[in-house]
């Protein structure tokens, strides 16, 4: 299979030539690290470092949700982490970062391939029910407080290289022949475009919680939610409240693992 390597002058290049790209900083790609996430991590207390870009053409220990581990096979997936300083934001907004993060991956793999990406609460990306992609938002503290946004999306995985069953790619999705770097510069584009207009808003979150809604195929659904401690709860998911919490009937679910349950489970 023929997998090319991500364009790095093209991605450059695009960071000057492209208005809403001028958001970021720079952007670096590595052939292999453990995690892009970490190495960002490690850099936080640079205050030099803001909106960085931090792409690998391989990962060997990547960290998902719920300290799930995964490695990605060279050049078949999109491995980037940003560094952004979050000056002026509450820091009880935080989480809706990445919902706002999942919602610009949607409208990028939506604009760039026509696959009709959604999400599955809190920022999992699917298509038609299987997983494309995943987000992992991560703080660094310290005096110039930030945070790192993981991205990994599976671009030309083959059915036997997925991390588990339930997951898919976009080739598997029957994209032909994927441009990893034209995705990478439509998930830059639309988390900057998303992210400077939630900050020139005054941090207002009725719009992007908004957006998330037409986006989250959680909602409406009968869910079951594991949560963190080892308690169950099932029910409709039928909204998110002011905090990007999930309302399952009556109960507001923060942080949890999430199964879409058919009608009569």
């Amino acid at each position: 299979m023929n997998r090319p390597p991500l364009d790095i002058e093209r991605l450059r290049r695009a960071l000057t030539e492209t208005p809403e790209l001028a958001f970021f900083t720079g952007v670096e790609v590595v052939e292999s690290t453990g995690s892009t996430n970490a190495d960002l991590l490690a850099r936080a207390d640079d205050p030099e470092v803001d909106r960085l870009v931090l792409l690998a053409e391989a990962q060997e220990q990547g960290r998902g949700r719920l300290a799930r581990q995964w490695a990605s096979p060279p050049r078949a997936q999109i491995s980037l982490s940003m560094l952004v300083r979050t000056a002026g934001l509450d820091p009880e907004l935080l989480g809706w970062l990445p919902l706002l993060t999942g919602t610009a991956v949607v409208d990028a793999l939506r604009s760039a391939t026509g696959v009709p990406a959604a999400l599955k609460w809190p920022n999992d990306v699917l298509i038609e029910g299987r997983k494309v992609a995943g987000i992992l938002a991560e703080v660094a503290a310290g005096p110039r407080p930030a945070v790192v946004m993981g991205i990994g999306v599976n671009v030309s995985l083959g059915a036997d290289e997925l991390p588990v069953p339930h997951a898919t790619s976009l080739t598997l999705c029957d994209v032909p022949d994927p441009d990893r770097t034209e995705l990478v510069l439509a998930l830059l584009t639309e988390f900057a475009r998303r992210y400077t207009t939630w900050r020139d808003s005054g941090w207002d979150t009725a719009t992007l919680a908004d957006a998330y809604r037409e986006r989250c195929a959680t909602l409406g659904t009968p869910v079951r939610a594991e949560l963190p401690g080892g308690g169950l709860l099932t029910g409709i998911a039928r909204d998110i409240d002011s905090a990007g919490r999930l309302l399952i009937g009556e109960e507001a679910v923060a942080a949890g693992d999430i199964t879409h349950l058919r009608p009569n489970e």
